[in-house]
């Protein structure tokens, strides 16, 4: 379904629309918002009309933001009006506004992954000012996830210790807190407990409605992930391109996990999250370009991130992500760097330096660009001097095991908060698939090159392609670890290996570095010796712990959940493959996953009714906490055979 002319519409409007529906009119909801996106028509003074027959026009008038941010925005000609089907179905085929629209209007990224990593655009915060935190980014396998700013590693400065030792406990959660967590976690049982299938219009109102008190609370961090499993039960039932039933499934378990802890009052207000980012003094500081990295958000916006490195090798980033499409995207590449009046533009920043006075930086090594700042240009350092020397020292073992140590589960996926980039020296072996196979230096492991990006008008894929065909080829490799798959690296740059005969050549302009999301690499760059063409054999990628281990099988039992819901789990119990699931998981050596999935099917298949058929227990808590505690082990497990799979 298409939603081209509809404005975005704010969670509490949607929510506060379907709640006044009758028990009536909530079961024809989802049918009635099937045809409204291809009924919209704009009108010459912005708004945009869906006709129902002849008798009623709804009528959707934006604000200044450009979303429908209050009630009054949202009208009907019928006789039932405001508490009417068509209403309702016209803001229910809307989609979800990205951002958050305060009381005059003003419409602001908003904070999907309101822990925080960064691609918004950065206009300047001093120290102790706030700035909204994140935009939605897809700098992966091409689906929606957020855009990194945690560098090479996070902040360890002088500064950053001082604030840290003279910070305060955070408070405990307030009651109000607590009681807007557990209506939140009941809204996403009931959710989970529906599973795709019967999670409709109604279903993703109560989870909207429970969000939207969250963020009242003071919750944002639970607001957005409410708000991506919302997002994924739509795209999922409009069986939308690139939608992966994979990415819903962790989207459950992150909300579920999240609301679960504050819930229980035992967190405290850090794991609440904040809408806002922070910006702390820095002080001065030196900071030195490794790469560009474009950002391409499935929700509409688009920009550049630049990975910078410190002198005191803590990482930081500077972002230009705003509102646009792939023409943004190439045009931030070279745009000029809103930072303290500094001359140099993003490609000139990736391959330079640029020494800042009056610093402000967030927790997560973000750079603002605040009124006291001011930054003058640096001589640019090459890959084999330091700072950036120390990336590629590191035994990649040691340094994967800092990136999974660096965060909760979930924080290392790419633009999580604690992402670390990863540099090594390798050696091209050839294609496998859609993955360039390379060894790392000094009877290393192998590693699985895969594009950063999956869209075709961005070169990673291209880029990769080319360097398959030179097997025997000496690289360094600058990028993210993709911990979802074994021992696979999402690169974003690549450069020559000092000493190597059979390396890159670049041009002297590239200063030793190729981004691949921004250049291009011809012929003339690879060493003539070695010039190859595609290998007529795949190479052999070596064992795959993740797809060896019947793990798979508790995997596809979640997602079975997600699908069909309870009653979808509680089938797959009754059936033969509930056993052949326990034995197989008996037989690896996982009793663990083994004793979660079997009472995981067990709980969906407990429906204990009275003498005349009743339910007595309808809650789906148990259900939910059963499907969590799956989940959670299942990413601890796999989280584990991914860090093997580096050694």
């Amino acid at each position: 379904m298409s939603t081209g002319l509809l404005p975005p519409v704010t969670p509490d409007v949607l929510a506060d629309a379907v709640e006044q529906l009758s028990a009536r009119l909530r079961k024809k909801l989802d049918a009635a918002i099937a045809g409204c996106a291809d009924r919209a028509a704009a009108t010459a003074d912005g708004s945009v009309e869906v006709l129902f027959g002849e008798d009623a026009t709804v009528t959707l008038r934006p604000g200044p933001s450009g979303a429908v941010a209050h009630a009054d925005q949202a009208a009907c000609t019928c006789l039932l009006a405001p508490r009417c089907l068509h209403r309702a179905a016209v803001l229910g085929a809307a989609p979800l506004v990205d951002g958050k629209v305060d009381a005059c209007g003003a419409h602001g990224p908003v904070a999907d992954e309101a822990a925080g990593s960064g691609a918004g655009s950065d206009t300047g915060a001093g120290p102790g000012e706030a700035w909204p935190a994140d935009v939605p980014a897809n700098t992966g396998s091409g689906q929606p996830v957020e855009a990194s700013a945690g560098g090479p590693g996070r902040r360890t400065g002088a500064a950053r210790d001082q604030a840290g030792a003279e910070s305060a406990a955070p408070p405990a959660l307030t009651t109000a807190q607590v009681r807007a967590a557990e209506a939140l976690w009941a809204a996403a049982a009931e959710a989970l407990s529906a599973g795709v299938t019967a999670g409709g219009a109604v279903v993703q109102a109560e989870l909207l409605r429970a969000a939207h008190t969250a963020r009242l609370a003071g919750l944002p961090r639970a607001e957005a992930a409410a708000l991506r499993v919302v997002r994924g039960l739509r795209a999922a039932r409009e069986q939308s391109q690139g939608q992966r039933l994979g990415d819903l499934t962790e989207a459950f378990r992150e909300l579920l996990a999240g609301t679960a802890s504050l819930s229980s009052g035992s967190a405290d207000a850090g794991a609440a999250g904040s809408a806002r980012r922070v910006y702390e003094q820095g002080g001065s500081l030196r900071v030195y370009g490794l790469c560009r990295e474009p950002v391409l958000s499935a929700t509409g916006y688009a920009g550049v991130t630049t990975h910078l490195i410190g002198s005191d090798s803590a990482g930081y980033t500077v972002s230009d992500v705003r509102p646009g499409g792939l023409a943004r995207v190439k045009g931030a590449g070279s745009a000029s760097v809103a930072l303290g009046g500094a001359v140099l533009d993003h490609a000139g920043l990736a391959r330079g330096g640029l020494r800042i006075v009056g610093a402000t930086v967030s927790a997560d090594g973000r750079l603002g660009a605040g009124r006291g700042v001011s930054a003058t240009p640096l001589r640019g350092v090459d890959w084999s001097e330091e700072p950036a020397a120390a990336l590629f020292a590191r035994p990649v073992r040691e340094a994967m095991a800092a990136v999974l140590a660096d965060g909760a589960p979930g924080a290392g996926e790419p633009g999580g908060t604690a992402t670390r980039l990863l540099g090594c020296d390798v050696e091209v072996l050839g294609a496998a698939g859609d993955c360039v196979v390379v060894r790392v230096s000094g009877e290393g492991p192998l590693l699985r090159l895969r594009p950063a990006h999956l869209h075709p008008e961005l070169p990673h894929a291209a880029n990769l392609r080319r360097i398959a065909q030179y097997p025997g080829l000496a690289l360094r490799v600058l990028g993210r670890p993709d911990l979802d798959r074994a021992a696979t690296l999402r690169p974003l740059a690549v450069g020559p290996v000092p000493g190597a005969s059979a390396t890159l050549r670049l041009p002297d302009g590239w200063k030793g570095r190729a981004d691949l999301g921004y250049d291009r690499l011809q012929g003339e760059h690879f060493p003539g010796g070695t010039a190859g063409s595609p290998a007529s054999e795949p190479v052999a990628t070596g064992p795959d712990p993740l797809a060896d281990a019947p793990l798979w099988r508790v995997r596809r039992l979640l997602e079975t959940g997600v699908a069909g819901g309870r009653r979808a789990v509680a089938e797959a119990g009754r059936g033969t493959d509930s056993a052949s699931l326990v034995t197989r998981l008996t037989r690896a050596g996982l009793g663990g996953a083994a004793h979660l999935a079997q009472a995981l099917t067990a709980e969906a298949g407990r429906r204990p009714r009275d003498a005349f058929g009743r339910l007595t227990d309808a809650s789906a808590d148990g259900y939910a906490r059963a499907w969590l505690a799956s989940a959670v082990h299942l990413a601890a497990a796999e989280r584990s055979l991914v860090a093997w799979s580096w050694s």
